[in-house]
């Protein structure tokens, strides 16, 4: 484990090997667990605030759930604001592309100029998972191991691609340009001195 800007970092963060494979897993990670994406707190007012400039770039069955439930949902077994899901499958904000790829609405709306969030931070940083801030005063990050993502590790250790390292851009989109660089730093560091 390491600290840096108060958050407790896991060293598979750095040790792991990851590189999304949405040619094997099709995005699975959109449809397959137990509830939502996690949603931050400052998120549940953006999800409210863009769903008029999003719904089009949603499914039927994803909007009827949203109008229905709201653009969010409360999982009381993980304690967390989360996306809603379909009959408990898939993300409410799940589309698909030709190719059969999972793809997320808000992204896709994002891409196409109609919103400036590209998408739940939680969701940008996989297969990283933070916890938030606990009696240590510290959030905690740490590798989510996942079986559906075994052709990502795979291919990640073919590319020698860090997980840190393959969520640059969410990394310092959540922490900013100097926590990603100290991490970087750390991480070469610790790597030269490994016996």
């Amino acid at each position: 484990m390491l600290i840096i800007e108060e958050v407790l970092i896991s060293d598979e963060v750095l040790s792991e090997q990851f590189i999304c494979n949405l040619n094997a897993c099709k995005g699975a990670c959109c449809w397959e667990g137990d509830y939502g994406a996690p949603l931050e707190e400052a998120e549940l007012n953006v999800l409210d605030r863009i769903y008029d400039d999003v719904k089009d770039f949603l499914t039927p069955p994803g909007r009827m759930v949203i109008e229905k439930q709201g653009a969010y949902t409360y999982d009381e077994d993980a304690e967390d604001f989360a996306t809603p899901l379909i009959n408990g499958g898939p993300c409410a904000y799940m589309t698909h592309g030709a190719d059969g790829i999972a793809q997320c609405g808000i992204e896709r709306a994002y891409q196409a100029g109609k919103t400036d969030f590209k998408k739940p931070v939680s969701c940008h940083l996989y297969p990283i998972r933070i916890t938030p801030r606990s009696e240590w005063q510290f959030e905690m990050m740490n590798y989510d191991r996942w079986d559906i993502c075994s052709a990502a590790c795979t291919l990640g250790r073919q590319h020698r691609m860090p997980v840190y390292r393959f969520v640059k851009d969410a990394l310092i989109r959540k922490y900013g340009e100097a926590f990603y660089e100290a991490l970087d730093k750390t991480a070469v560091e610790l790597k030269m001195t490994a016996p």
